[in-house]
């Protein structure tokens, strides 16, 4: 499993509770945790590490076992997926109030994409070990993390898959 202390580069930040002002500043700006009230996001802090990552620093590589997610704090990050060539091909970016990683944290499956710093970023971290956790300690606070997590993926789904019948109805105009 590759944990985000063993990047070279990345600076543990310590635990997120001093983050936690800022982490409630973002977290209330984006859907994901729209229904959590203060002292929920406050409980799910304390089960969260932060960290700063330098300019290009990976921060998450496609293929890794990962076991964690990130919330973004400060900075962009890159997301950028190999194609059928091995070629990497820039998938989107992600700044201040975006998910990444959930998929892994879920599954516990390689990691889809690469997460690349495009300045210096801070994140909040999440892993599958205090997501347990959450889950056993603060159960009314993980049930509405998972079914949160689960909407999110599920809304990631319906895009890409709306996307996939864009591309073959493409392809289909293309070979009539």
């Amino acid at each position: 499993m590759i944990s985000i202390e063993r990047i070279p580069s990345v600076e543990f930040l310590g635990d997120a509770m001093p983050f936690v002002g800022r982490i409630s500043e973002i977290i209330e700006v984006i859907q994901l945790f729209e229904d959590f009230e203060p002292d929920e996001l406050e409980g799910l802090a304390r089960y969260m590490r932060c960290y700063r990552a330098p300019l290009g620093t990976e921060i998450i590589r496609e293929g890794d076992e990962g076991d964690f997610m990130m919330l973004v704090l400060d900075g962009s990050i890159e997301i950028v997926k190999k194609d059928v060539r091995g070629l990497p091909q820039i998938m989107g970016t992600a700044g201040p109030g975006k998910t990444l990683g959930e998929m892994s944290l879920i599954d516990g499956e390689p990691r889809f994409a690469s997460c690349i710093a495009l300045d210096k970023v801070e994140v909040a971290v999440l892993d599958r070990e205090s997501l347990s956790r959450i889950i056993a300690d603060e159960p009314r606070i993980g049930v509405k993390l998972m079914m949160e997590l689960l909407m999110l993926l599920n809304q990631r789904l319906r895009g890409v898959s709306a996307q996939l019948l864009e591309c073959m109805e493409a392809r289909r105009s293309r070979i009539r």
